[in-house]
Formats: C-alpha cells, structure tokens, sequence
C-alpha cells in the first residue's frame, strides 16, 4: 500500500487507518452452557431457583449492598427500587436531562411527577446544584443516573438528599462495579437499579438488579417484584406480604448468564480501564477537537459502559459533530451520539395520549414541551460522544490506532470541510 493511500483520508478515497477489529460482545464460557443444560433439563426455570439466589449474593458482594434481588429488566427495577424507598403517587421525582427514557417513564409510571434538571457539563451526570435548586415541599427522591463512562458526585447528591431528607436512587444501568471512594455503584444511596439488557457490560439479554443495605426496603422490593410475596427467612418459606405486587421475576436461563458473565466482569474491568487511559492519554498528546471526560478523583474504579467524549467545535474549524464522526467513521472509529434530552426524545411521547402526563394536574408537572436545559442540549446535539465498551475489550494497539486515525482527521480538517461542502453543492 503506498504511501499517499495511507496519509489520504478514507472519506476521500484513501485507505482506513484503523485494521484491527474489536473484541466479540457479548462473551461467553462453557460453565454457562453446561449450567443451561442443567437447567433446561430439571424444569426449574423461575421462582427463585438455585442460580438466581446464587447470583444474588454473589452480586450483592460484587457491588457491596447488603441485599440484591433479581428483575426481569432494568426498568422495572427503578419502579420497584422508588416504590420500595417510599415514593408515592403525587410525589415528585428529580431526573438528570440526559438519560435513557426508561429512567423517566419508571416515576411516572408510578404516579411520580418528574422534574427534570441539567447535568454537569463535564461528565454527562445529575448536577447537584440544579438537582438542589429544583427541590419543592413535594420532592420525595432523587435519581442519579451513572451515565456511559462516569459517575455521579455522590458527595453532593447524598448531601442535598441528607440536607432535604430525600431519598437516593442509583440508576446504575451503565456502570456494573464502578466504585465511589472504593463504595460500589448501587450501595451508596437507598437503592441502586442495574439493568442487564444485551448492551450492557453484565448482560442476560434482558433482566434487572436492585440493591440496597436496608432490610425493609429489600423485603418490600422483594415483595413487588415476586407477585406479593414476602422473602423467605430461616424459619418459614415464601409468606404474602400485604402488599400491591406485580411479576417482575426473572429466569434461570437469565441467572445462569449472569453468573457467567460476573465471573470474568472483574478482568473485563481492568482491562477496559486501561484502554480507557490509553486512549485518553494518546488523544490528550495529540490535542485537537476530540478528548475524553476527565476522571474524578474520587472513582476508584470506572466500570465503561462507553467512554464519554467531548467534541470541541472550536477547534474543528468548521465542522460539526456529524461531520467530524463521519470522517473517523471511514478511518475506522465509529463514535456515537449521547440520548436525545429526555424532554424531547422520539421515543418518549410525553405528551401522546398513552403517556400518563396529559392526565395529570397540569399545575404539578413540569411543563416539558417548553423545558430548557443549557447542558443538556448542548452536549447532545453539539459536544457530547460516546464510544461504546466493546472497543475496550480489544487489543491496546486498537486503542493506538484510533489515536492515529483522530491525528491524520485532525490533520486534515480544511480536506473535510471541502469534502462536505462539494457532497452539499452536489446535492443542491
């Protein structure tokens, strides 16, 4: 291969700097094939069968809560986990702008009313500070959300709550054994939920967690997810508890892949980290529009979900984002977006006649269509990039060549920039 093809941009004709593919997700051992077997063979398939209680404590010790319980989704489990705190019909509920809609739709499908709030601009996250101007005689629970490659402030999200007697609702869903001053993602506040859906870094397919060091909000949580019934104690079996359940079990088939899958998470971990700080470190050398978050000191460890990235407009003369992810798209780095805001997602019909929002008191909730939220907004439809953890898993020379594929677009910026406005004359 010639020179000129390798220093030729790949958008224009020229060879794409990055060769090496990424590891397959998701992976898979022999122990859980073995285990299925077993498992399909014996016709025990649900109801708090031998895996799933396995998979609870081991994941209740991977995380450090007291308790876990498994769900059919991630979803789910931020209803359960909010009802199990104590919020209630009417309540309302603090949500970071920028997740997934499945955080939002959890409140309001148990009658909360959400308020949404912006986040810090740096890592993506619930700003505490905005989470704190927004609280009202109403407020009942916070929700911060653990999003792509960061953590939350945890100091200062449990210090409003502790100020304003809140409760504090991990949504963990991004960040399975991610660690706050070395405390587990999922025990720092009243309740953590983790989703376990096929993109996830711990991953049945779908399926959901809900820890917490509290044994009546576990017995409660227990009790809605398991159709009414109370937890087994030491002295007598399953009993109802008196309460309004619902059936958000999960399967053996699920526990089994999840017991798989959290036997290599810990490895997975380190390894993610460490190509996360390789490619942090290659395009900090490098320079340019393209950088990754800033890693807060007090994370102990970072569990990857994606590497949460910042896109500087300034610096790329002329180009947008979609621009700019075009051209890394054809060296061989594809780079994603963050969501949509919530207040405006597609998926999300906040105001349909299937979402609940038209019925409720228009004076308590929060008016959506007319919501802005300056972060926000700017991060998903400017600045905001994310890179998804399968990358991570990969060969720490993959994580060297994308470096070099962001230094030869970053070197060639004004050759994109005609590239886009021939395709835009042409098409005129």
């Amino acid at each position: 291969m010639s020179c000129a093809s390798k220093s030729q941009l790949a958008l224009t004709g020229g060879a794409a700097t990055v060769t090496l593919g990424h590891s397959p997700w998701p992976v898979t051992g022999e122990q859980e094939v073995r285990w299925m077997e077993e498992v399909v063979r014996s016709g025990v398939w649900s109801w708090m069968g031998q895996h799933e209680r396995a998979f609870c404590e081991e994941f209740a010790e991977f995380i450090g809560a007291k308790y876990a319980l498994g769900a059919s989704n991630g979803t789910v489990t931020i209803q359960t986990a909010l009802q199990a705190v104590g919020v209630r019909p009417g309540d309302e509920v603090i949500v970071p702008g920028l997740t997934w809609v499945a955080t939002m739709q959890a409140a309001i499908d148990i009658g909360a009313n959400v308020v949404l709030v912006d986040i810090d601009p740096e890592t993506f996250c619930i700003d505490p500070a905005a989470a704190e101007a927004a609280i009202t005689e109403r407020t009942s629970a916070i929700i911060p959300v653990h999003i792509f490659g960061c953590m939350a402030d945890m100091d200062g999200i449990m210090d409003v709550a502790g100020r304003h007697g809140l409760k504090v609702v991990e949504d963990t869903a991004h960040q399975h054994g991610s660690r706050w001053r070395d405390q587990g993602a999922g025990s720092i506040g009243d309740a953590g939920s983790f989703s376990f859906q096929q993109s996830k870094v711990l991953t049945s397919g779908e399926g959901g967690a809900i820890t917490c060091n509290d044994e009546e909000v576990y017995r409660t949580a227990f009790a809605i997810k398991h159709v009414g019934w109370a937890p087994p104690t030491e002295t007598e079996g399953l009993t109802a508890a008196g309460l309004y359940g619902h059936n958000y079990r999960m399967t053996e088939m699920q526990a089994v892949l999840l017991r798989g899958g959290l036997s290599r998470i810990v490895e997975q971990t380190r390894i993610r980290e460490e190509n996360a700080a390789r490619l942090s470190e290659g395009l900090a050398r490098i320079g340019g529009p393209l950088r990754v978050a800033r890693r807060d000191e007090r994370i102990t460890r970072q569990a990857y979900y994606a590497v949460t990235m910042h896109f500087d407009p300034e610096q790329a003369e002329g180009l947008t984002r979609a621009q700019y992810a075009a051209a890394l798209a054809a060296e061989g780095m594809g780079i994603g977006n963050p969501y949509e805001p919530l207040h405006r997602h597609p998926l999300l019909g906040l105001y349909h006649e299937t979402s609940p929002v038209p019925y409720r008191d228009a004076a308590a909730v929060q008016n959506y269509a007319n919501l802005h939220l300056p972060n926000v907004e700017q991060i998903c439809d400017e600045t905001g990039m994310v890179l998804m953890h399968r990358v991570l898993l990969s060969e720490p020379e993959l994580m060297d060549e994308m470096v070099t594929a962001v230094d030869k677009v970053n070197g060639k910026l004004g050759e994109v920039r005609e590239h886009f406005a021939a395709q835009e004359a042409a098409g005129s």
